[in-house]
């Protein structure tokens, strides 16, 4: 646990071969990608701390929290991101038969992404896309197109919190298997955002090759010195007691 949140010990691989087969069993599972900004969210949200530590999987995606995890004696193999889970878990979907489904993104993007992910997997069953722009009226509707395509995968890219709150409510009116929120995982698969180079990604640098391409996101990145000090506070309190 981080903060209250909860957090598995699993590799990209075993979480790609744990959602599979949520999907091949229609388990109607829900995988949360946690970062720093979602545990900080999680401080003044109850109802999000609790849906997270609720799910079949909650994966680590950012350094910050693989850095306080093993600070605090958990032996976390690795991050798994969400662009690297899509990837993985697209390649394993190809092979097994499953068909997968993303929704989330500004229009165009998540068929951006399904196109690379086709060519990539010419064997992957694209059930169909959809955009994150959307009225809340539209969501019920939106679940039953989801669930006339019989789609077993679902990607969720909204944006945290809302793309987990969205999960939660109707994930099982789409009768998909497992959903997994991915943030802005489309916008990267599909090139319109550049990911940071490997030699970044290796020095955990990739928050900063962002923050560099997109100086806008500056009060984003906020939250990883506040992410840094509620941890180190938790700390001092552990010790205290």
């Amino acid at each position: 646990m981080i903060l209250g949140c909860r957090l598995d010990d699993v590799d990209v691989d075993t979480a790609t071969h744990t959602i599979l087969k949520f999907a091949e069993e229609r388990a109607g599972a829900q995988i949360v990608t946690l970062g720093t900004e979602m545990v900080v969210y999680a401080q003044r949200d109850d109802l999000f701390r609790a849906l997270v530590n609720r799910c079949a999987l909650s994966l680590c995606d950012t350094v910050g929290l693989l850095a306080a995890a093993r600070l605090r004696g958990a032996a976390l193999r690795e991050r798994v991101t969400g662009v690297e889970l899509i990837d993985h878990l697209c390649a394993a979907a190809a092979e097994a038969g499953v068909s997968v489904y993303l929704f989330g993104g500004a229009p165009g993007v998540a068929q951006g992404a399904a196109t690379k992910l086709r060519s990539r997997y010419p064997l992957l069953g694209i059930a169909g896309t959809r955009s994150g722009y959307f009225g809340t009226d539209d969501a019920p509707a939106i679940a039953d197109d989801i669930a006339r395509t019989g789609a077993g995968l679902l990607f969720v890219g909204l944006g945290s919190p809302r793309q987990e709150f969205w999960i939660e409510r109707y994930l099982s009116r789409t009768q998909c298997g497992v959903a997994v929120g991915v943030g802005g995982s489309f916008d990267v698969i599909s090139g319109n955002v550049a990911r940071a180079p490997e030699a970044w990604r290796r020095l955990n640098l990739e928050w900063l090759y962002r923050l560099l391409r997109e100086p806008h996101r500056w009060r984003r990145q906020l939250a990883l010195p506040y992410f840094v000090w509620l941890v180190a506070l938790d700390g001092l309190k552990s010790c205290a007691r």
